[in-house]
């Protein structure tokens, strides 16, 4: 293909949810009540594990960690989403769109790694309680926490280098609300099968095998548990629940859209919004909820926040 006869694409115009104007208001005031519950949420979490001292342990440590991956992550795709809902143009800067892939798949691979660092955290917990404060030293738990971000580098990196210097000369739509990367990468004005099938099985591939590992170390645990007391099983389960449901929550997703990368058809777009502004916002919601420790931690500090205000 002669590129000089091409026009060069300095932006892409990101579909989003197409409709009614009335439709359109009804999202922007849903997401934006979400993306603010979202980060209110992440934020309280990150707060009272830094400054409760009841809540410092290493599983709480992981889940303020975890908080900050899920604000990030939602910072990332959901102000941009929400704005164009209301925007008769929807477009990002080609260097826009390069920025909002790799803080994308950065925030993301971290996550997928700490999750399995969580995983690791409860099986010491459950299957060897006598030593865990041994196991679970703050060096593992700063170490895990450094590995998370570096495997998330390496992740993004090992792909926007393949197709940050694609030249694009023709199509410019990406249906989607964010800039998806195998459809952006299919908007390229060159030969791309090669590239395409790399990016989808090695993205699919990862995802998959984290979400398998970590159902199989959940496995382990309730054999392990069910093996030495049938009594703890259930007290198993109430702990590995929250974790198993935020694990499907932000795999699922995920492993779905990847499978079928070019498709498109609405469902892959409620795929995409569950992944990056939904389960952000439920995971505060199940750590919370289900988590007595944590709210009383909650009172406590809102009630110190409060006597101090009232003396101030």
């Amino acid at each position: 293909m002669d590129l000089k006869n091409e026009s060069v694409v300095t932006e892409f115009i990101l579909l989003g949810f197409s409709g009614q104007w009335e439709l359109q208001i009804f999202f922007f005031v849903t997401f934006s009540l979400v993306y603010g519950a979202t980060a209110l949420g992440n934020i309280l979490i990150i707060v009272t594990v830094t400054f409760s001292a009841t809540l410092h342990s290493p599983m709480y440590f992981l889940l303020g960690n975890l908080s900050f991956l899920d604000m990030c992550l939602s910072t990332v795709i959901t102000p941009k989403m929400i704005t164009d809902l209301l925007a008769e143009h929807k477009t990002i800067s080609i260097w826009g769109c390069m920025t909002q892939m790799f803080f994308m798949h950065f925030f993301g691979g971290a996550e997928m790694t700490l999750l399995i660092a969580m995983a690791f955290d409860r099986y010491v917990a459950i299957c060897k309680p006598l030593h865990y404060r041994t196991i679970m030293s703050h060096r593992l738990l700063k170490g895990f926490v450094i590995l998370s971000w570096i495997i998330g580098f390496i992740h993004t990196m090992s792909q926007m280098v393949l197709i940050v210097n694609l030249p694009f000369c023709g199509p410019n739509v990406v249906d989607n609300i964010f800039c998806d990367l195998p459809l952006v990468i299919k908007l390229a004005c060159i030969q791309t099968y090669t590239l395409e099938l790399f990016v989808i099985a090695y993205s699919e591939l990862l995802s998959l095998i984290c979400f398998i590992l970590l159902l199989v170390s959940y496995a382990v645990i309730l054999v392990t548990v069910w093996q030495r007391s049938s009594g703890g099983l259930s007290k198993a389960l109430s702990t590995l629940s929250a974790h198993v449901i935020v694990v499907t929550l932000f795999f699922g997703p995920c492993i779905f859209i990847y499978a079928w990368p070019f498709n498109s058809f609405a469902g892959n777009k409620i795929l995409s919004v569950f992944y990056t502004v939904i389960t952000p916002f439920l995971n505060p919601i199940i750590y919370t909820l289900r988590n007595l420790k944590m709210q009383v931690a909650m009172r406590k500090l809102r009630f110190l926040l409060v006597s101090s205000m009232q003396n101030f």
